[in-house]
């Protein structure tokens, strides 16, 4: 027996569920279709990291839309996404330093709290961290982190309210057309019907789409996260992007910073997302150490309590696939996030909504992000890039 509604989603990350959100709130009956359990895939082993430093006006809108989303997220969304304002900090260079200050500038045009500091102004907030091969740093006092699982849950619970249903542990294994125009999708236990699909499926992003005869440039990497215990009486830390030592750092609560690489080679790491080492190798626990001293010499004395993996679904420029493939179809790809995906799910939800009941004036159009960019060569790219930051 099939079941039917007016769309259907394939996959409940956060991706899935903001865009389930959306569209139920503007009365669609939506139907989201999750082989494991709402944000078992990458949403619930991401770092959550929530800023603002884009270098092109559509992604900066959007993260700075996110933002006040999580700001206000009890009267947004509904529920807490336990959002911690930390400040997020950025470095690079000296030879980034022009690039750096032209980006600020643009940011801070577009409304976005953000502002090019001495890099003594890092060691007044980390007292110990090391600043000499600085010349700036870039901080947004209101950017931080979230709960990415109360996250992605609230956003499924937001959009149950409105009326989706959401089937957990339910794999799709075929998409149906009837000619050139979707009309549903397979599961072991039952048949959805609807006259849009959409492909929210993260690292099996690709797969879903070689169900509707796609052949799309995702893949899926595996990305490793190390974690420290830093010694008693240092006080946390900003979220650090350190683009010299190619890591990132992100406190977390109980004296706990977790250590992650900035290095675009983490894309190479390509693995099948059902079968994947999931904890930190030996050697990349030790890298990260080894950059993570360099930066804040006093964490020598951290301990390292080991690491985990999780997986991103990328694309050949780091930006997602957001279209209708093919054009008219009603099956539509919401994927390829690279790691950008939590910070912009409020701005992508509603993007895709917009995209579906075909806004007229959206507040976030999709085009750049249309999946003839990679056979037009027209990829997305920043008007001022140091490394994956967008």
């Amino acid at each position: 027996m099939s079941q039917t509604s007016d769309v259907i989603i394939i996959g409940a990350g956060l991706i899935g569920c903001a865009t389930a959100y959306h569209l139920a709130q503007r009365g669609q009956k939506v139907t989201v279709l999750e082989k494991n359990s709402v944000g078992a895939g990458g949403t619930g082993r991401s770092s959550a990291i929530v800023r603002q430093h884009y270098s092109n006006e559509l992604t900066a809108r959007m993260a700075l839309h996110g933002l006040k989303v999580f700001q206000e997220f009890d009267e947004r969304v509904g529920g807490d996404c336990e959002f911690r304002p930390t400040g997020w900090v950025t470095i690079a260079s000296a030879e980034d330093l022009q690039g750096m200050s032209a980006n600020v500038k643009l940011l801070q045009s577009y409304g976005i709290k953000t502002e090019l500091l001495a890099a003594d102004d890092l060691s007044t907030m980390v007292p110990g961290m090391d600043t000499s091969d600085l010349v700036a740093i870039v901080h947004e006092s209101e950017s931080g982190y979230a709960d990415p699982h109360l996250t992605v849950t609230a956003y499924a619970d937001a959009a149950r309210r409105f009326g989706t249903r959401i089937v957990q542990n339910c794999k799709v294994t075929g998409i149906r057309f009837a000619g050139d125009q979707v009309i549903g999708v397979d599961t072991p236990g039952a048949q959805y019907d609807a006259p849009v699909v959409i492909n929210c499926a993260g690292p099996w992003g690709a797969q879903v789409a070689e169900m509707a005869g796609l052949t799309v440039p995702i893949s899926c990497a595996r990305v490793q996260v190390a974690v420290f215990r830093r010694p008693e009486g240092h006080q946390t830390h900003p979220i650090v992007m350190d683009f010299i030592n190619g890591i990132y750092l992100r406190p977390e609560t109980g004296n706990i910073s977790l250590v992650g690489s900035i290095d675009p080679a983490e894309a190479n790491d390509v693995v099948d997302p059902d079968d994947f080492a999931e904890h930190a190798s030996t050697d990349f626990l030790e890298e990260m150490g080894e950059q993570f001293v360099l930066r804040y010499p006093p964490m020598d004395m951290s301990e390292c309590l080991d690491g985990y993996a999780s997986i991103y679904s990328i694309t050949p420029d780091w930006h997602p696939i957001i279209d209708e493939v093919p054009s008219g179809s009603g099956c539509y790809i919401c994927s390829g996030f690279s790691g950008h995906g939590f910070k912009l799910a409020p701005a992508v939800g509603l993007m895709t909504a917009d995209l579906i009941l075909k806004e007229s004036d959206p507040e976030f159009p999709a085009h750049m992000f249309r999946f003839g960019r990679f056979a037009e060569d027209d990829l997305v790219r920043g008007q001022y890039e140091y490394s994956i930051a967008g």
